[in-house]
């Protein structure tokens, strides 16, 4: 089981640092940072973790190819890969229409543009020419092959993760999505070029950790609420979410209102959303994922109260791991 951290680059880039470098200490080996065109730039922040650590490996988590053309992501990405020495990841997956309407960018075949994106950028980093004559001649990855990630939550999504990706940064926190989830990519990796390939399924988490249960509930309450308010219908009724309640919750976030927003989410969203709880909770969910298949579990927002306490609090989960 490897440990990954999520961070979303929208606040001090000194204090993601420090929380970068904790958990390199206490034992994480990979680090994702949202890639949000409103957000720091995440090929920045990167850079900069890169200098100030030296095991952790790294990557945009993830990027997408209508706001990013593939040929940069693979160029930003070569170049994470020299300068942190090897330790560069790679993770791509289609974002969502809402941004794509914001900036005005059609939002055509996600399916097909994230698996051609994955194959022009593996073509390109590892020293290749498109067809349209694209190639990179001023980077040079270090790493043999840098892994890529595709996010992914949706059937053909899933499938085509398996085919074409190393692994699938999967959007979920319940063993029931991952019921849903693992076989299809599984699926995919049986029609891949190299069926054996090792592949890391990801559980990309809302996770909450306190030694206060309660702490650790009310910090996930407003993060579960933005799940619900952007999950399709399937996924609600796979938890048994009331569509009345979640149209609620989608109301009160639209209009800013997220007071009201996390009053309407009960513990039995939090534990269909999130990973929540105390550090022995944290453990015994994280081992329910383990036996579904899952051998990265990433920590994502909102992590704690506090998030480099929380990180602490996760120290001897990972050593027990």
């Amino acid at each position: 089981m490897k440990f990954a951290l999520e961070l979303l680059p929208n606040e001090s880039i000194r204090d993601m640092l420090e929380l970068i470098g904790l958990a390199e200490d206490i034992g994480f080996e990979n680090v994702w940072i949202t890639d949000h065109y409103n957000n720091k730039d995440v090929f920045e922040i990167l850079a900069l973790a890169a200098y100030e650590t030296s095991t952790i490996h790294m990557g945009s988590g993830v990027s997408n190819p209508y706001v990013r053309n593939p040929v940069t992501i693979a160029s930003a990405t070569t170049t994470l890969d020299e300068i942190s020495e090897g330790r560069a990841l790679i993770g791509v997956g289609p974002g969502d229409k809402a941004t794509m309407d914001t900036l005005n960018l059609s939002w055509d075949k996600p399916v097909g543009t994230v698996r051609d994106a994955i194959l022009n950028i593996r073509t390109l980093i590892n020293g290749g020419t498109l067809e349209s004559g694209a190639q990179l001649s001023g980077t040079k990855k270090v790493q043999d092959d840098i892994p890529i990630y595709m996010g992914a939550q949706g059937p053909m999504m899933l499938k085509t993760s398996g085919m074409v990706a190393d692994g699938t940064l999967i959007n979920a926190s319940n063993t029931k999505d991952f019921e849903f989830a693992i076989p299809l990519i599984k699926e995919g990796i049986s029609k891949a070029d190299n069926p054996g390939k090792t592949f890391n399924f990801a559980a990309y988490t809302a996770c909450s950790v306190d030694n206060d249960v309660e702490v650790a509930y009310n910090q996930a309450k407003i993060v579960v609420a933005f799940i619900i308010a952007g999950s399709p219908d399937v996924v609600l009724e796979r938890h048994g979410i009331n569509m009345d309640v979640a149209t609620k919750i989608k109301d009160c976030l639209s209009v800013g209102d997220f007071k009201s927003a996390s009053s309407f989410v009960d513990r039995d969203m939090i534990n269909a959303f999130s990973v929540c709880g105390t550090p022995s909770d944290v453990s015994d969910k994280i081992a329910e994922l383990k036996d579904m298949g899952v051998n990265e579990f990433v920590v994502g927002s909102p992590i704690g109260k506090n998030k480099m306490d929380a990180l602490r609090l996760l120290e001897d989960v990972i050593s027990s791991f």
